[in-house]
């Protein structure tokens, strides 16, 4: 058993079901300026057989395949996992046309060449061993199939975390295991060819509370809720709004495809 303090144990209780990673989302999902949702500019990059045989790692709640729904091929043969079983149950409730398992990225529970495409969409910084899953993402991929590895830059949301060091949070994008600028030579040791595809946007952040919302979803922010700091930021929050019209952010996203 992971002791309460471990990095392992606040990921468990991070995404033991979709509270925090809901929490999240809508921020997004409400405050983009992108002229394409991050979901859909996601599926527009698979280039897939027909036929194909897709696993996810680290389904979450299944918002990849809930937002592209009517775009997934009849014949596709979806796979969903995640490590954690609370995320599996809500994506499976939600009704995506897939099979589910609960599973670790470090060890595949599938056969070599299994698959046309694996995803894994925003997980792989949480992965403790990563060279491991890379090489068991490699082992079930069929010869020639697709990688397709979403991540952040370190760039990603500064303007919030500078915000939140203040309270002594730190996100910490600068220190994620896989991100848009180291990610590139990491998969290069498992994989012939690697491509970067960037994802820009600003969130235009408009109305304090869902800001408040995402920053309190935050493993890091538990000493902030219900403490007189958690009033100091929503004040910060909306003296900026105030000010300037709104908080913008930066979202600093992307994906590569390897092969």
């Amino acid at each position: 058993m992971s002791h309460p303090h471990t990095p392992q144990a606040r990921l468990r209780e991070q995404y033991r079901d979709g509270t925090n990673l809901d929490a999240r989302i809508a921020l997004h999902a409400r405050f983009t300026t992108a002229p394409r949702p991050w979901t859909g500019w996601v599926f527009d990059q698979f280039d897939l057989p027909c036929r194909a045989r897709v696993l996810e790692l680290g389904c979450g709640t299944g918002l990849l395949w809930r937002r592209n729904h009517e775009r997934i091929p009849a014949e596709w043969r979806l796979l969903l996992t995640d490590f954690s079983f609370g995320m599996v149950e809500t994506a499976r409730a939600a009704g995506v046309p897939a099979s589910f398992t609960q599973s670790d990225a470090q060890q595949i529970p599938f056969r070599a060449d299994s698959f046309d495409a694996v995803m894994a969409n925003h997980m792989l910084y949480h992965v403790p061993d990563l060279p491991r899953a890379l090489a068991e993402v490699r082992r079930v991929l069929k010869p020639g199939a697709k990688f397709f590895a979403t991540t952040n830059s370190v760039t990603h949301m500064r303007e919030l975390s500078e915000l939140t060091s203040r309270f002594g949070i730190h996100p910490g994008n600068a220190t994620l295991t896989f991100t848009l600028e180291n990610g590139e030579p990491m998969l290069a040791r498992h994989f012939a060819s690697v491509r970067r595809m960037d994802f820009s946007d600003t969130l235009v952040v408009t109305e304090v509370e869902p800001l408040v919302a995402y920053i309190l979803s935050m493993s890091a922010a538990h000493k902030l809720r219900g403490s007189a700091n958690e009033q100091a930021l929503r004040q910060l929050i909306a003296e900026r709004i105030t000010r300037e019209g709104a908080f913008r952010i930066t979202n600093a996203a992307g994906l590569f495809v390897a092969q």
